[in-house]
């Protein structure tokens, strides 16, 4: 090869790294990999409805960011792995927090994670907040005595978890709304571990991730705001869906 025609294959070489930075370090194999990483998980993160900064300034675009695509992400990740080889591979999400034990942590752990969460993004949205309507207002006026009585309720035991951990509105075995308030990754879905089983409607997240960006220490704050960003047609559609 002659001085013209290498330097002439040079140029076209550090053009192309410049144009596809990848193309230098992504090998065949590497893709293969990255695939077959992909497709063959149980579980995946699902996308959020809504923008980082559309519940602002209620919870910030920089708490949600790192809220899904960091935290969520990470059970979603650590379950796929833990679910190998055990028997509650194949099992439906809701099936593997009824089935769930103390012993099985990482399942549990991880499992609870990815559920609370999921639900967590869809009981929230842009331009909600106001009170419930319809069959789910009635549900709630009957088991707490009124909305106002219902948000002090869920407001104490939202800030009376200790630590890490969630409070829920549930509907019981009946339909009965109740609240109740589970530790770490916890939920009520777990009838094996739950002190009060049921299955939630709607639930708030109480790690200090969920808020320490905007709130430091200020839980009670956070738990204020929370009900400017309920989206109650969800709930509705979650309490519609037991029945």
């Amino acid at each position: 090869m002659d001085k013209r025609t290498f330097l002439k294959v040079s140029a076209l070489t550090s053009a192309a790294i410049v144009v596809n930075p990848f193309v230098a370090c992504n090998s065949p194999a590497d893709s293969k990999e990255e695939k077959e990483t992909t497709t063959t998980s149980e579980f995946s993160l699902p996308a959020l409805d809504y923008g980082f900064d559309a519940l602002a300034p209620n919870i910030d675009a920089r708490t949600m960011e790192i809220h899904h695509d960091r935290h969520h992400a990470g059970y979603v990740r650590k379950l796929n792995a833990a679910l190998a080889g055990t028997t509650f591979a194949g099992m439906s999400l809701n099936d593997i927090m009824a089935n769930v034990g103390e012993d099985d942590t990482a399942i549990r752990n991880n499992g609870g994670g990815h559920y609370n969460h999921s639900l967590f993004w869809k009981i929230m949205g842009p331009n909600a907040g106001g009170n419930p309507t319809g069959k789910l207002s009635e549900a709630i006026n009957a088991a707490f005595g009124s909305y106002e009585d219902f948000q002090t309720q869920f407001s104490t035991a939202a800030k009376g978890v200790f630590g890490s951990g969630w409070a829920w509105l549930c509907a019981g075995a009946d339909s009965k709304l109740f609240i109740t308030g589970t530790p770490n990754q916890d939920n009520p879905l777990m009838s094996k571990i739950a002190e009060q089983p049921g299955t939630p409607i709607m639930g708030i997240d109480v790690w200090e991730h969920a808020y320490y960006l905007n709130y430091q220490n200020k839980r009670g704050d956070y738990v204020t705001n929370f009900f400017n960003v309920i989206n109650w047609e969800a709930v509705a559609a979650n309490y519609d869906q037991i029945g």
